[in-house]
């Protein structure tokens, strides 16, 4: 299996949603559907299809509702400019799979639950575990089981496609030698700052999104 048919989707932050996702309309050409809110957590979302079963996340702070208590996912709220801040990899028995990733000595925390509701009513659930090595800014991906709900792709704005991913970071070989112990096929490069770097193939040609 590819890298790229692993990808579940893959996440940009921005501190503000309609400017990133008129920015990522401009980039693209396509332009972004809304995803719906994360009660609680004070954001909100509109997506880009990659492909059947992979998306570009747009995320961003929700002004209707109250600032959370905890910060925001992502770094939100740190942010000085958009960026792709991390990826997710599809993923079921996330449980046991945290299990034998933690034992290998790759830390992973808790299974976590999550949901939201899509504009036209239906309600999304998944789950996820998050990798706890705060130094790869991003670069380890989390992993996501939808269980039952449909896949946000099936509802995305259509029009764009995954074609690879790769990496940098100043601590490449340390960086990929612990994507290698998740059997994790992800290029790494030596590089001033941690950046993921997507190529897609959309209706503007093949762009690089950083």
């Amino acid at each position: 299996m590819t890298l790229v048919s692993r990808v579940d989707h893959l996440v940009y932050a921005t501190t503000d949603l309609n400017q990133g996702s008129e920015e990522m309309e401009k980039l693209l050409g396509v332009k972004a559907t809304l995803g719906g809110q994360h009660p609680g957590r004070g954001t909100k979302n509109a997506l880009i299809a990659l492909g059947p079963t992979a998306y570009l996340e747009i995320i961003g702070p929700d002004p209707d509702q109250p600032a959370p208590q905890e910060p925001r996912s992502f770094g939100i709220d740190r942010l000085t400019q958009p960026k792709l801040v991390t990826w997710a990899m599809k993923a079921t028995n996330l449980a046991q799979l945290r299990n034998e990733v933690t034992r290998d000595g790759m830390p992973y925390e808790e299974v976590r639950a999550g949901g939201r509701q899509r504009p036209d009513g239906i309600q999304l659930s998944w789950a996820v575990i998050n990798p706890a090595v705060p130094e790869t800014e991003g670069l380890l991906p989390f992993f996501i089981d939808w269980g039952k709900s449909p896949h946000p792709a099936e509802t995305a704005a259509q029009g764009a496609t995954l074609v690879s991913l790769r990496a940098e970071h100043p601590k490449a070989h340390s960086v990929e030698a612990m994507l290698k112990r998740l059997s994790i096929d992800l290029p790494v490069i030596n590089g001033p700052a941690p950046a993921l770097i997507a190529v897609i193939e959309c209706p503007n040609g093949r762009v690089e999104l950083r």
